[in-house]
């Protein structure tokens, strides 16, 4: 496997043999200072964060060079010196530095300058222009500031003191958020790929075919279900496209989904796979290191988060089914899950070791790192998952490609932080939500939600989360929200970043499995999700819903919220018992919406309504418009949509 220098790179590319073998060793290196580091102690924080970017930033630059011939291909090799270097010069002069309390020399103001270009560029390459965009805005900012009107002006600083803050000591590009990419989520990465590599990525796949293949629309359910278990193990968008999708999404269009709602479902499924414990997405142990909260903690609170996400996306893709009138697989299409349990389900055993050591206190390091070594020994016991020199290898590939946009994503946000502490950006961008929101919490969310949105195209969810919690999380913990709900708000918010047009990443990368317009996937993505995004909205205003409260309120409160999940994708859908009419579908979302308030009264009432709705149906039900789209083969090929 190579690594992609952009999103549109075809990731099984082909790469020289000197350039190839040159990969080998950076992600060796990369993999093994993590793996040291895990084992003997993480060294000072600009030591291990410089080390592991500087590794990274050769891996670009070695897949640059190596997709480039002539004088582009020297430019490449000459950047990634340069990038290597002024990384890397940190590291080797920690101590003088350390000594003259980071003050900043004056020719170590052209190694600042080159660290931050080079950074941008190969951030430019690995994840697109969004984050060098975002970060360039922040740095003009930085610099001519001063000349806004109101309340966005500073105070003015020039160029020596901005290439300061961004590039000396440990804030900046050398941060917290390079800090988590540099020890937790490399770990979790290596996890992964070893996960994949020796075969759980089948399993679980053939497991959730296998409980979902006799249902009507199972395809899409096996999607929902597996990316839900892929989440475990990936932890982003992309990969969980990449990995279930060439499965799923054929499988789908066999059950006689049209492609483009098979690539949809597939994107929606596979970026909730981001929430889903015990190993969430990078942008979790982002939270738990910047709300100083345990990461079992974070882990636990998703459950319920997680729960509604699925509920939500499953039950659109059921009632999708029985709108259009789709079979369950045949018999013969179904896999043994148990024939696949028996041949390699030996090495999940490591992904109830990592929730094991964490639930009786240890770090996410030592969970990863014991974690990693049970499945290493774990996959000896059968020839077929034994992990030679030629796996290894191709694993080390596997992790760099998988912890390269967060590593360059934290690293360029470390430019954007940097700026912000500079600049007192966070504290004025909170007052404007404050200001904008007239103090209403709903508006706050509703506009912390569209940031989240508006920033993350294009960006991974680390690099969206980072962001949003950096500038938009402290308006509302200031208007009363705690603050584990508020950034689990932020989080999920760009989270549907992932899928929401016009730059979706998850529906980018479904269109290439699919075939189909990376738009219209977004686009039809959204239908299927819709419910999703307004699940956050439910935990920021019953705090239950986030395991905080007793055992019975809290279960209480998600069965009601799942109820009400149920509902609004039936309103969002237009069926239920049948055909829904416009205004059985109003009923039904009023319903659903009392149903997510805490409080008996509006329980009870959101009951009353969806039982009035339902009734309704049943007794206006005509069964020849509710089989329309079965006889009619013209709403199959166009997925069912209306």
């Amino acid at each position: 496997m190579s690594l992609p220098t952009d999103i549109h790179d075809a990731p099984e590319a082909s790469l020289p043999r000197r350039f190839d073998w040159a990969l080998n060793l950076v992600a060796a290196g990369l993999v093994g200072f993590a793996l040291w580091t895990a084992f003997f102690g993480v060294f000072v924080d600009i030591i291990q964060r410089g080390t592991h970017l500087a590794l990274a930033l050769a891996a670009v630059y070695i897949v640059a060079a190596a997709r480039t011939t002539g004088w582009k291909r020297w430019v490449a090799l000459t950047f990634g010196v340069a990038a290597v270097s002024s990384v890397y010069y940190q590291v080797v002069f920690y101590d003088e530095i350390v000594a003259r309390w980071g003050a900043i020399l004056p020719f170590e103001l052209w190694i600042a300058g080159a660290a931050t270009f080079l950074l941008l560029d190969a951030t430019r390459r690995t994840i697109g222009w969004s984050m060098v965009i975002l970060a360039l805005v922040f740095l003009i900012y930085a610099i001519f500031g001063q000349v806004l009107p109101g309340d966005l002006a500073h105070r003015g600083y020039d160029l020596p003191r901005v290439l300061s803050q961004v590039y000396m000591g440990a804030d900046g590009i050398f941060g917290t958020p390079l800090g988590v990419s540099a020890t937790f989520v490399i770990l979790i990465v290596i996890l992964g790929a070893m996960l994949e590599g020796t075969g759980a990525t089948g399993v679980l796949m053939d497991i959730a075919v296998a409980l979902t293949g006799r249902s009507r629309g199972g395809p899409a359910k096996a999607a929902v279900v597996g990316s839900s278990l892929m989440g475990m193990i990936s932890g982003t968008a992309v990969a969980n496209v990449l990995t279930t999708g060439t499965i799923s999404i054929p499988l789908m269009k066999r059950g006689g989904y049209h492609p483009r709602v098979a690539a949809a479902i597939e994107a929606v499924a596979s970026t909730g796979g981001q929430l889903m414990p015990p190993i969430m997405g990078a942008a979790a142990f982002l939270m738990a290191d910047i709300t100083e909260t345990a990461y079992g903690e974070i882990a636990v609170a998703a459950i319920i988060p997680a729960l509604l996400f699925y509920v939500a996306v499953f039950s659109a893709v059921h009632l999708e089914a029985l709108r259009t009138g789709l079979k369950a697989l045949p018999t013969s299409e179904l896999p043994d899950a148990r024939a696949s349990l028996i041949e390699r389900g030996h090495v999940l055993v490591a992904i109830p070791t990592f929730i094991g050591f964490l639930a009786v206190g240890y770090s996410v390091m030592f969970a990863s790192l014991w974690a990693i070594v049970t499945l290493f020994v774990l996959s000896c016991l059968r020839r077929h998952t034994w992990i030679g020199p030629h796996q290894a290898i191709a694993i080390c590939r596997s992790a760099t490609a998988a912890v390269l946009p967060v590593a360059m994503a934290t690293a360029a946000a470390g430019i954007i932080i940097a700026v912000v502490t500079l600049t007192g950006l966070g504290l004025k961008f909170s007052s404007l939500i404050v200001t904008l929101s007239g103090n209403n919490l709903m508006i706050a969310l509703l506009l912390t939600m569209a940031a989240s949105l508006i920033l993350g195209m294009g960006l991974p969810t680390a690099a969206a989360y980072i962001l949003v919690a950096t500038l938009a999380a402290p308006a509302l913990v200031e208007m009363g929200v705690s603050l584990i709900a508020a950034h689990f708000f932020v989080f999920y918010s760009a989270m549907l970043s992932a899928i929401t047009p016009p730059v979706a990443l998850a529906a980018f990368a479904a269109a290439a499995l699919s075939g189909e317009n990376p738009m219209r996937i977004a686009m039809t993505a959204v239908k299927y999700g819709l419910v999703a995004f307004l699940v956050p909205y439910f935990f920021v205003f019953d705090a239950r819903l986030l395991g905080d409260g007793p055992l019975g309120s809290v279960v209480l409160a998600t069965v009601t919220a799942c109820i009400g999940a149920m509902a609004l994708a039936c309103a969002v859908q237009g069926w239920a018992w049948g055909k829904a009419n416009m205004f059985q579908r109003a009923i039904l979302f009023v319903g659903a919406l009392l149903l997510i308030q805490p409080g008996w009264i509006t329980n009870i009432a959101g009951l009353a309504l969806m039982a009035l709705s339902f009734t309704w149906q049943a007794m206006t039900r005509s069964p020849a418009l509710d089989t329309e789209s079965i006889r009619n083969p013209e709403l199959s090929k166009k997925g069912g949509t209306s």
